[in-house]
């Protein structure tokens, strides 16, 4: 009996493949999922069935991708919303054995109607589950959202107290296999671990501990989260199910004469570092470092869009296209290599941003507007805790659409917790046209760190 786990990062992606006696299954896999096959294979195993805990709205599921590769049939749960068309349905006390592992279907609704977990049992050894797959109901340290329904806000976060109440009677012995780690969009508080059982959970989690069910539903009603563009797109790909993803997909090196005669069909994303964008990029690109893109680029861009990266290298390239392929944007045409001075060598313009420290903006902040604005770029709850008092808010992700409320002859200085949002930020305002932006390096770390007071 086995029980591997398949980490996505930048989405904090988890999903499993599990089984015994030659067969195995998959929980929630990726859209690049020959590494089921893979892996199973090499553990002498034939994947036979994948269970999905829920639709996802942050990525593309694998599913019908894994089933058209194995075979494998697929189950998801009730009420989703319409119909997943690559599935059977699946209900509250469904089983399924794989030698002498066995998954218990447990119906979880809450963060959406057709939410499952799935308790895990060794039938040599008794009754009581080994574990569960709680999908986006239980994690780590937090519980799923429940804002994807906000007409009936109260109900479903009163689902959710009930379907945790289910989870937590499987017994304090089950192990935890969530469906995401920290830093995914699915949850605000998760531990930096990805192991833990019911009863550590029982104990230790914020949201297990409160006991009254109204005082669950009013702190859930309260919590604010944002819902990026993409994920109505994910919604209806996982209805109907996702295409393939490349076998190759790096993305084809470009010479400069190329990349610069391709750059007028396509948006330029800036997938290297802050401290490489803000000291020398090409005009118009949207700065979105690699390992911010699973965050981002559902905001930014559009996926029926043409796409070329400016990287470090092939592999970093890579990742990105890759991060970008698994929440369904592949039209990613070509990236570019060169360093700043081969650019300005070829006597191609580039731009650079200033970067200011505390001191500076203290400074600013002192002397008053006139003709200046700090613009906070964080999201609503960071902004709620703590702020620079006069800072005008506006998150990063919604700046596209706030850019009408704003005058382009101020002078902007972008800040959020450190300055990597900042950048994004300062790249969106340079590509519509303001031209006086700076970012403030070390943002409300260092106003904290400096002993600013914030209000």
């Amino acid at each position: 009996m086995f029980i591997e786990k398949v980490k996505s990062d930048g989405l904090a992606h988890l999903s499993y493949l599990l089984g015994d006696g030659g067969v195995a299954a998959v929980i929630d896999p990726r859209r690049d999922c020959e590494i089921y096959v893979e892996k199973a294979r090499a553990l002498g195993c034939r994947i036979t069935r994948v269970f999905e805990t829920h639709r996802n709205e942050d990525l593309v599921s694998g599913a019908p991708i894994l089933a058209r590769l194995t075979g494998a049939t697929v189950h998801h749960g009730p009420n989703p919303d319409g119909a997943v068309r690559y599935a059977e349905t699946v209900r509250e006390g469904d089983d399924f054995t794989f030698g002498k592992l066995r998954l218990k279907v447990v119906e979880t609704p809450g963060h959406t109607d057709d939410s499952l977990s799935f308790a895990v049992f060794d039938t040599d050894f008794g009754d009581q589950p080994v574990g569960v797959f709680t999908g986006d109901a239980l994690f780590v340290g937090d519980v799923g959202r429940t804002d994807f329904y906000p007409d009936r806000a109260e109900e479903v976060a009163g689902l959710l107290f009930d379907s945790l109440r289910k989870i937590t009677a499987l017994g304090d012995q089950a192990i935890v296999y969530p469906a995401h780690g920290a830093g995914s969009v699915c949850g605000d508080n998760m531990a930096d671990r990805e192991f833990s059982t019911i009863g550590y959970e029982r104990q230790s989690n914020p949201m297990l501990r409160i006991a009254d069910r109204e005082t669950f539903v009013a702190r859930k009603v309260a919590e604010h989260h944002d819902q990026p563009p993409y994920f109505r797109r994910m919604e209806r790909l996982n209805l109907e199910g996702g295409t393939a993803m490349n076998r190759v997909v790096t993305p084809p090196s470009l010479d400069l004469a190329t990349f610069v005669e391709c750059s007028g069909k396509a948006v330029t994303i800036d997938v290297r570092g802050v401290a490489a964008f803000l000291g020398a990029h090409f005009p118009d690109s949207l700065a979105i470092p690699d390992d911010m893109v699973p965050a981002f680029a559902g905001w930014l861009l559009d996926p029926e869009q043409d796409l070329m990266l400016v990287a470090t290298d092939a592999a970093q390239a890579e990742t990105a296209a890759r991060h970008l392929a698994r929440i369904g944007y592949d039209r990613v045409t070509g990236f570019l290599a060169a360093a700043p001075t081969g650019w300005a060598a070829n006597g191609r313009p580039f731009r650079s941003v200033a970067a200011v420290d505390v001191g500076e903006v203290a400074r600013r902040v002192a002397d008053g507007p006139d003709g200046w604005t700090l613009l906070d770029v964080r999201d609503d709850a960071e902004f709620d805790a703590d702020s620079v008092e006069g800072a005008r808010h506006v998150y990063v992700g919604k700046l596209p659409t706030e850019l009408d409320g704003l005058e382009k002859d101020r002078h902007y200085t972008v800040m959020c917790a450190s300055g990597a949002r900042a950048t994004i930020a300062a790249s969106v305002l340079l590509r519509a046209g303001f031209t006086k932006v700076d970012v403030f390096l070390g943002s409300m770390g260092a106003w904290r760190s400096a002993g600013y007071q914030t209000t």
